[in-house]
């Protein structure tokens, strides 16, 4: 299984990183994780005092072909869904092949692209008023999913994206295993047990 992470210039770190490394957990043939960006590499949006760049490890167009999206967030979001190359790109996914997720600001790539037209979001409260323009309903919780299409709202709720797609592709043991690995030490227990609680009301089958 193929996971891409979109990540623009100016990427959030929390939402393109956290989910990055949680899903790195899973050890198994096959699964992969990759950093897409449609530019060789990419800077954070504290790019200017922490410089925190990184290298695209595929292009837009292998992105469009993996198991599952994440469409990670930033500052620079309302210039992507305004680029028509890069948005051109994206109209090659699609949520009847693959698994589809936006973090906060990457509701509003999903939306432009017509992907949430009749699907609530959830996103963050900068991005909130954006999204409701391009005519999404936007819910005021961490996490919601229809189908194979989930958003997630607020930097940590990358924990919760990972979570679903773990449990999506693999299984829900993988994403419990994923999770408590990262979770503070003492506080285990609680961490898997909120992950679980946003998400498994919206597990559906595995994707095959």
């Amino acid at each position: 299984m193929h996971i891409a992470i979109l990540t623009f210039d100016g990427y959030n770190e929390l939402d393109s990183l956290i989910a990055l490394g949680i899903l790195n957990r899973v050890r198994e043939p096959g699964w992969r994780v990759s950093i897409a960006s449609p530019t060789p590499w990419v800077t954070s949006m504290n790019g200017v005092t922490i410089n925190v760049t990184v290298d695209a490890g595929i292009d837009l167009e292998e992105a469009c072909t993996a198991d599952a999206v994440i469409v990670g967030s930033g500052i620079k979001t309302r210039e992507v869904v305004e680029d028509p190359a890069i948005m051109s790109v994206l109209r090659g996914l699609d949520p009847e092949r693959q698994l589809l997720a936006a973090q906060c600001s990457g509701a509003l790539v999903l939306a432009k692209l017509g992907l949430l037209d009749d699907v609530p979001a959830c996103t963050d409260v900068t991005t909130k008023p954006w999204v409701i323009a391009a005519g999404v309903e936007v819910l005021d919780q961490p996490f919601f999913a229809r189908g194979n299409l989930a958003t997630a709202g607020g930097c940590l709720a990358s924990t919760y994206l990972a979570t679903w797609t773990i449990a999506r592709l693999h299984s829900l043991d993988a994403a419990i295993e994923a999770m408590d690995y990262v979770a503070p030490v003492g506080e285990k227990d609680e961490y898997v047990t909120r992950a679980l609680r946003n998400v498994t009301p919206y597990l559906t089958p595995a994707l095959t």
